[in-house]
């Protein structure tokens, strides 16, 4: 027997870390900072008498997400202590939700190429997160930055839905996707800002009891969720397979070797004596404050996509593309609503727009070409004033330039030549001076009329209008017969 012969059932808990200006419980800035200890005060260090105050922005990040996913807003939430000792942890307890939590099931669709699934989810609690060790820096000790202690994270717990290592990368993503799309989260994996704990366990077949499960900790990429998941799986199906049991632990993941090793036996949460913590009144949330969330949602990436499709005929790829992100979505309906052809604009903003973007480093919203920029070059082409061709390079000024389409044209005399009796001139001096080639297309080499459109292209600097070239071309060698 081999993993194959085993069903894999997974399930995921997601840190996210809110995008908010100050910590869960504390003034402290929540900003990224390289420089150790700098972004913590005295409450997140542990000092005696200092007192948690839970960070209203947090609580509103955790509804719009409870919104999103279809879930249960607990009107009446609670804050309890999760007691462990770790130098990461100077208070001796991290405040976390256990029995009541803010967020109660809810549902995540993932498409996967031509795979859709559903994930249900568990729960979503208010947490803060641990500081950071550094084993690396001085020889034989480990040292303590406690600028992460305190950030404010949105813990979303999985149902074990997911039966392979690509579906479970699948919903990482797609979970990634949500949370940068409502804003609640900058999604910067490299930062921590998302993590996931992966619950690894196997059976046989989906009617038999779930297999002892193992957690995989701080997974920080969907390839090594991937990678994690396989490796790990591989390993439980050599000790089942060999008579042996599994032994409930955390472990992680080497990178370097693509293994899980053993972290630490694993807890069950009598091992963390919760309770309510004592400095923190239960959290309300009145009705009035949802639906006020509620209002101010932004449409999700799924009826984005649809709506694309529906209202623009755009195909199933090219709406994935443009719903990607939130920002280029917004991007996309501003040069949409303000160009003639919405097909031409998709096709401009998911292809040379995008390029640009992505070669800058930067994102539609701070590009320095506007939707409305764009707009007025689709216009051109649409109109016929400048080729597709000829858009290509106008757009490339414009970046460079900042300077509308409109005047890059006029003041570089870009204009599409359309004038029938100037192409003709063009094309009758190209004719007279190749008769070989026009013998050649007489005789039933049609593909020469590329020749002759290319040296009228060329002679006219690219601007003549190519559909009315190849007709005219096409009219004036078919005279000559």
């Amino acid at each position: 027997m081999a993993v194959q012969d085993w069903q894999m059932v997974i399930g995921i808990e997601t840190h996210v870390q809110l995008a908010t200006r100050a910590k869960m419980f504390s003034s402290a800035p929540a900003a990224w900072c390289e420089q150790p200890n700098l972004q913590a005060n005295e409450l997140d260090f542990g000092m005696p008498g200092t007192l948690p105050v839970a960070n209203q922005a947090a609580v509103d990040m955790a509804v719009r997400f409870g919104l999103a996913v279809d879930a249960r807003i607990a009107t009446v939430s609670e804050f309890a202590r999760k007691h462990y000792f770790y130098p990461d942890l100077p208070k001796g307890y991290q405040i976390s939700q256990f029995e009541h939590p803010i967020i109660n099931g809810g549902l995540i669709t993932v498409a996967d190429d031509d795979d859709q699934f559903a994930v249900r989810l568990v729960r979503a609690h208010l947490e803060e997160d641990a500081g950071k060790l550094t084993h690396d820096m001085r020889p034989g000790k480990s040292l303590a930055d406690y600028n992460r202690a305190g950030l404010p994270l949105l813990e979303i717990v999985s149902e074990p839905d997911l039966r392979s290592a690509r579906q479970a990368a699948a919903y990482g993503r797609t979970l990634h996707k949500l949370v940068r799309w409502l804003q609640i989260c900058d999604g910067n994996m490299q930062e921590g800002s998302l993590r996931f704990d992966v619950n690894v366990s196997l059976r046989h077949n989906e009617s038999d009891p779930l297999g002892t499960r193992c957690e995989i900790k701080n997974l920080n990429s969907f390839r090594f969720v991937e990678q994690a998941i396989e490796n790990e799986a591989a390993r439980q199906a050599q000790l089942l397979e060999a008579g042996e049991s599994i032994i409930q632990q955390t472990r992680l993941f080497d990178t370097t070797s693509g293994q899980t090793r053993a972290m630490r036996s694993k807890e069950d949460a009598q091992d963390y004596r919760y309770f309510p913590d004592p400095d923190l009144l239960p959290l309300r949330i009145d009705e009035q404050t949802i639906e006020k969330i509620r209002r101010g949602m932004p449409e999700l990436p799924d009826a984005c996509r649809q709506r694309y499709i529906d209202q623009y005929g755009l195909s199933p790829y090219d709406a994935g593309v443009l719903s990607a992100e939130r920002g280029l979505a917004t991007y996309f309906d501003e040069v949409a609503r303000q160009c003639p052809d919405a097909k031409l604009a998709a096709n401009w903003v998911a292809g040379d727009l995008l390029a640009l973007c992505n070669s800058a480093g930067t994102t539609p919203a701070k590009a320095p070409v506007t939707a409305a920029m764009l707009a007025g070059l689709l216009s051109r082409i649409a109109d016929q004033t400048v080729s597709g061709k000829m858009g290509k390079e106008i757009l490339a000024k414009m970046w460079q330039s900042q300077k509308p389409a409109d005047e890059i044209i006029e003041g570089e005399g870009l204009s599409q030549i359309s004038d029938a009796g100037q192409l003709q001139e063009v094309l009758a001096t190209i004719i007279e001076k190749n008769p070989k080639q026009v013998q050649q297309y007489q005789a039933g080499k049609h593909k020469l009329l590329g020749f002759f459109v290319g040296q009228a292209m060329k002679e006219t600097g690219g601007q003549a209008n190519p559909q009315q070239l190849n007709e005219l071309a096409k009219r004036m060698l078919d005279e000559q017969k």
